[in-house]
C-alpha cells in the first residue's frame, strides 16, 4: 500500500492567487439559486434530482420508518467552523436524518468533535442522543444518498446553492473543513475557484477570501470505515488536521 504523506502543506497568497480570489468571491453563477423560503435547505420532498429522488422514492418503500429524504445541516450556524462531507450513508445519515450519525463515520467524527470542545453530550448514533455542536456546523455537498455513494457531477452542481447558503448564514465563519476530494473541490467550485490553484492534499490548508471575509479551508480525507480500515486515514492523522482547525478558531 503506498505510503499517504502527513505533512500540512500550506497555500500562501501569491498576488496571482489574491487576483483569482477577487474574481471569485461571489456564489455558483452558472446555478440557479434554490426556490423556497430555507434556501440552505432542500425540502423533504426535494425532486432537484430525478435520480435521487426516484431511489428515495424506492427506498420509502423498503424501510418506510428511516428518514429517506434530504439530510439538513446540523449544528451551531453562528459557528466559526464548518464541516463539510461528500453526502448520506445509506444507513447512516439516511436512515436517522442526522449528518453522520449511524455509521463508522460519525463514530470517529463525534468524538473527535468532543475531544476538540466543538460537541457536548454522549454519541449514541442516534438523532435524539441530545449532543448538541458547539461553535461548528455539520453538512454535505450532496444532501440525498445517492446509489452506491456515488453522486453524478450533475447532482453535485445541484446542490450548489444549498451549499453557499449555509455559508452565508455563518456569519462568524473562519474555518471549513472538507471531508474527502470531492467536498474539497466543490466548495471551490461552489466559490468559482480553480481547483489547480488549491489541489487536495490531506493537512493541506487553503487562505481564501469568501464574500469579502478570511476564510481558511482544511482538507482531510474522508473519515470512513474504508479509509482507515485501509489506513489512508488514521485517527492520529485525523486528530491532526483538527490540531490545526482548533488553533484557527478558538
Amino acid at each position: 500500500m503506498m505510503t499517504m504523506a502527513r505533512t500540512t502543506k500550506t497555500t500562501r497568497r501569491s498576488p496571482a492567487l489574491r487576483k483569482s480570489n477577487r474574481r471569485s468571491t461571489g456564489p455558483d453563477r452558472k446555478v440557479p439559486a434554490p426556490q423556497g423560503t430555507d434556501v440552505s435547505e432542500p425540502p423533504h420532498d426535494c425532486s432537484a434530482c430525478p435520480r435521487l429522488h426516484a431511489f428515495i422514492a424506492a427506498q420509502r418503500k423498503i424501510e418506510p420508518d428511516w428518514h429517506n429524504g434530504p439530510v439538513r445541516s446540523f449544528g451551531d450556524r453562528s459557528g466559526a467552523l464548518l464541516i463539510v462531507g461528500l453526502a448520506p450513508g445509506m444507513r447512516g445519515a439516511n436512515r436517522t436524518g442526522r449528518p453522520f450519525t449511524g455509521d463508522f463515520a460519525g463514530d470517529l467524527l463525534y468524538a473527535t468533535l468532543k475531544k476538540y470542545g466543538f460537541s457536548k453530550g454522549a454519541y449514541r448514533a442516534r438523532p435524539d442522543d441530545g449532543v448538541e455542536l458547539i461553535n461548528c456546523l455539520l453538512t454535505n455537498a450532496v444532501r440525498c444518498v445517492p446509489p452506491q455513494n456515488k453522486p453524478t457531477p450533475l447532482e453535485i452542481r445541484t446542490c450548489r446553492p444549498f451549499l453557499i447558503n449555509v455559508m452565508r448564514e455563518m456569519p462568524n465563519l473562519k474555518a471549513v473543513a472538507v471531508l474527502g476530494r470531492i467536498a474539497h473541490e466543490t466548495l471551490l467550485r461552489t466559490l468559482d475557484l480553480r481547483l489547480a490553484a488549491h489541489p487536495f492534499g490531506h493537512g493541506a490548508q487553503h487562505d481564501l477570501v469568501f464574500e469579502g471575509r478570511a476564510l481558511t479551508v482544511f482538507d482531510s480525507y474522508h473519515c470512513s470505515r474504508y479509509n482507515t480500515n485501509t489506513g489512508v486515514l488514521t485517527e492520529e492523522m485525523f486528530h491532526a488536521v483538527f490540531d490545526a482547525i482548533a488553533r484557527a478558531v478558538k
